[in-house]
């Protein structure tokens, strides 16, 4: 055989390689998205044109979350705002319409004090998901309710299922140190070395 059939099988066998080594690392990226997104990785791929999209955006999101300062509630701050939960849900028997919004106030004023920008809802939402994938979607029916309640097309009942998706929300963000990226990476090792011994 010619030196340059030789040359021709070394670069369809180098390509070959580099196309296995290239859908090794998306299915890498792939797995890694899925179990740190959950549901909003499935939930983001209906949403767009297709994975590979979807993928980046998750990605861009995760990266804005390393740049945001989240930091956790202290103990007098989580106190203070479960007593103010307290009262929007005495308040819902006799103005629900007012709860709701006074609940999603509340949520936007601990995403605040957690250190999430709070300007628009879309970006919160997304910015939440990167912590809080498996509640995200309860904050965004929570607030597609309270909505359309404030433009009159809510009943009492669609108020009452806000004020639950809101709650799920909410507890999660009262956990102490639950997103903190340091914490779960520490827990992460944690099981890891449990798992090796």
């Amino acid at each position: 055989m010619p030196a340059w059939g030789w040359v021709l099988i070394a670069v369809a066998a180098v390509a070959l390689v580099a196309l296995i080594v290239m859908r090794m690392m998306a299915k890498r990226k792939t797995n890694r998205l899925q179990e740190q997104f959950g549901p909003e990785y499935d939930r983001t791929i209906e949403g767009s044109k297709n994975r590979r999209q979807a993928e980046s955006q998750l990605a861009a999101r995760a990266e804005r979350r390393e740049q945001l300062d989240i930091r956790p509630l202290s103990a007098a701050a989580c106190e203070r705002y479960e007593a103010q939960w307290t009262k929007i849900q005495a308040q819902f028997v006799d103005s629900p319409q007012a709860a709701v919004a006074a609940g999603d106030s509340l949520i936007q004023d601990v995403m605040r004090d957690r250190g999430y920008p709070v300007q628009d809802f879309d970006q919160r939402a997304e910015d939440v998901s990167v912590d809080h994938p498996q509640v995200v979607e309860n904050y965004r029916k929570g607030h597609e309710l309270a909505v359309a309640s404030a433009n009159g097309k809510g009943s009492t009942e669609d108020l009452r299922q806000a004020m639950r998706h809101y709650r799920a929300l909410f507890s999660e963000l009262l956990e102490p140190a639950a997103d903190d990226p340091t914490s779960r990476d520490r827990d992460e090792v944690a099981t890891n070395d449990r798992v090796v011994r």
